[in-house]
């Protein structure tokens, strides 16, 4: 007689489960959209907004659609590599031409930079479980969690302080002497988030020399090209450093800068020593891909696709990335204005920046004046409408540390 079961006194699978603090932005998203206050102000989440405080879709993207609407024949699955003619579209633009014909470069979509980011970091483990990544301070809040739950261990190396309001270059280079031939270096490719403080062009090339003296790899986290200032100028540090380096990860979004946020576009680009090499990390990929995505989402790459394809429609693509370019600018300049304790905001890019506040300081502006950022005082500068600016500005000014 078979021998009755019985119930161990262990809890239940979900039992086991421990609570997860709420993500910090997304509770911060929640919170905005909770307060009734109309005049309330949203610098948390980081989506660009016009003059009157929406976020327009794209005339390009728009025409894209109606497009795709009109000749898409099929929904079937496109492989675990995506959309490869956007990838080959995007390669130039990261890359420059000289850069795209590089055949030891290899690239395959993803769903969004996040998911470029963190296939890099299984790529990475499983190369070598032993390999570390440095990371400056203060970084993107997902970057650790993204590269930490692949097994990469990360070390933070300083980069910006706050309170002076300067990079911390020669802290940063001395920390990085302790990395070993084979780790990696993360680095902002441009509009640095969070804090809008970029390398200069000079630093980028001492940076590009040391990893390439040092047997290093950097890993770029490509998200906001074209918003600091403009398409090339932003690409121009990525370039240097991937030139430099005997192997390189960019991981590449186009999200912020074709505004398809929902739409999770983006892509990861992967030079090896050799184009065999290359071969070998293209097959790793696309297995790694198909663990966890198996086929990315086809949209958003489609719509890119089709705007690039077309010279029309790459035209005012252009247009409109430029106008979304000078308007971060422009509210760079009139913040910097305002008040000589916020000139600093004028020598940054792209759409983040950080305020010296207090954690108390950044609550009382939120309970006061329905001002939402994050605790660590970053805003995003284009957050802001037109109307607001100057009421931002002067609640701002009052709680400022120095």
């Amino acid at each position: 007689m078979a021998e009755a079961l019985t119930v161990a006194d262990e809890p239940m699978l979900f039992d086991r489960l421990e609570s997860e603090p709420t993500d910090a932005l997304l509770q911060l998203i929640a919170l905005a959209k909770a307060d009734p206050r109309p005049d309330k102000i949203d610098v948390g989440v980081g989506v660009y907004r016009d003059a009157a405080g929406g976020t327009p879709i794209l005339r390009a993207v728009k025409a894209a659609e109606r497009i795709l609407v009109e000749t898409q024949e099929t929904k079937a699955y496109l492989g675990s590599a995506g959309d490869t003619r956007f990838v080959d579209l995007i390669r130039p633009i990261v890359f420059g031409e000289k850069g795209a014909r590089d055949e030891r470069i290899v690239g395959v979509q993803t769903p969004g930079g996040c998911g470029a980011l963190r296939l890099g970091a299984d790529l990475i483990d499983k190369a070598n479980s032993d390999a570390r990544i440095f990371v400056g301070q203060p970084t993107w809040p997902n970057h650790g969690p993204l590269i930490e739950c692949a097994g990469v261990e990360m070390v933070k190396v300083p980069y910006y302080d706050t309170r002076s309001r300067r990079i911390l270059f020669d802290e940063m280079m001395e920390a990085l002497k302790e990395a070993r031939p084979g780790d990696l270096v993360l680095l902002h490719g441009c509009c640095h988030n969070p804090t809008g403080a970029d390398l200069s062009l000079d630093q980028w090339r001492e940076v590009a020399d040391f990893i390439a003296r040092r047997g290093l790899v950097p890993y770029v986290d490509l998200a906001y090209q074209g918003l600091g200032n403009g398409l090339e100028a932003d690409a121009q540090g990525t370039r240097l450093v991937v030139e430099a380096a005997e192997q390189a990860l960019v991981a590449q979004s186009c999200d912020k800068n074709f505004g398809v946020y929902r739409e999770r576009t983006g892509s990861l680009f992967v030079k090896a020593s050799s184009k065999a090499g290359a071969e070998t990390v293209f097959g790793n990929l696309l297995q790694l891909a198909r663990t966890m995505w198996s086929m990315p989402p086809d949209h958003g790459a489609a719509i890119v696709h089709t705007i690039l394809d077309d010279p029309e429609l790459r035209a005012d693509w252009n247009a409109e990335l430029k106008e979304m370019c000078a308007r971060i600018r422009s509210l760079r300049a009139r913040l910097s204005a305002y008040d000589e304790r916020l000139a600093f905001i004028d020598r940054q890019n792209g759409m983040f920046s950080m305020l010296p506040l207090s954690r108390d300081a950044v609550l009382e502006l939120r309970e006061s004046h329905g001002i939402y950022m994050a605790d660590s005082g970053r805003f995003n500068v284009v957050g802001l409408s037109d109307e607001n600016v100057d009421r931002f500005a002067a609640a701002v000014v009052e709680k400022l540390d120095g």
